[in-house]
């Protein structure tokens, strides 16, 4: 039951980041969402692993969107914090995903070419839901290289999420004979 909750949450946050952005009332979408990260985190088995697994999957979609958005491939709605970074919004966005590697997502693990895939189709497609929604525009750099660049971010992506978030379960057990 909590990885059907979680799936609920994510696309609750999902929706909320992507119309408050798509009506500049990005900061009761986005607090909302980081207030259930936060319950998440506190509610984790592993506190400790759950903030270092978010943290990466923030640093991984902060330069990634980032890159994108200065290659002129996309251009997000909402420039806060600043014009030089990808928006809060989709900081938020990554959070919410990184929330699900562990559980609606856990069928993905051990599977790193079905995530490249699912990474490849669903990341793209996200954007461009998105983007009709009013949160973005493909930029002046085309709709079809920002749509593979992004595939290629997301391919990438929870492959290695997924790595990230089984790396430190494998060395407790390796120390537990």
């Amino acid at each position: 039951m909590a990885k059907f909750w979680n799936f609920v949450f994510f696309q609750v946050g999902w929706f909320a980041c992507v119309l408050g952005a798509a009506h500049q009332r990005v900061f009761w979408a986005a607090s909302g969402t980081l207030t259930y990260i936060a319950l998440k985190i506190w509610r984790s088995s592993s506190p400790q692993q759950e903030v270092s697994l978010l943290a990466k999957v923030l640093a991984y979609g902060i330069v990634t969107d980032t890159l994108i958005m200065h290659l002129g491939y996309v251009d997000f709605q909402d420039a806060w914090p600043s014009p030089y970074l990808s928006p809060l919004w989709m900081w938020v966005l990554w959070l919410l995903v990184g929330g699900t590697l562990n559980q609606s997502l856990s069928w993905l693990h051990g599977r790193p070419v079905l995530g490249a895939l699912l990474g490849g189709i669903c990341g793209p497609i996200s954007y461009e839901a998105g983007i009709q929604l009013g949160a973005g525009a493909w930029g002046p750099g085309g709709q079809f290289a920002g749509f593979i660049l992004v595939g290629l971010v997301w391919a990438i992506a929870l492959p290695l999420f997924c790595y990230w978030d089984r790396t430190p379960i494998e060395r407790g057990l390796a120390k537990n004979p």
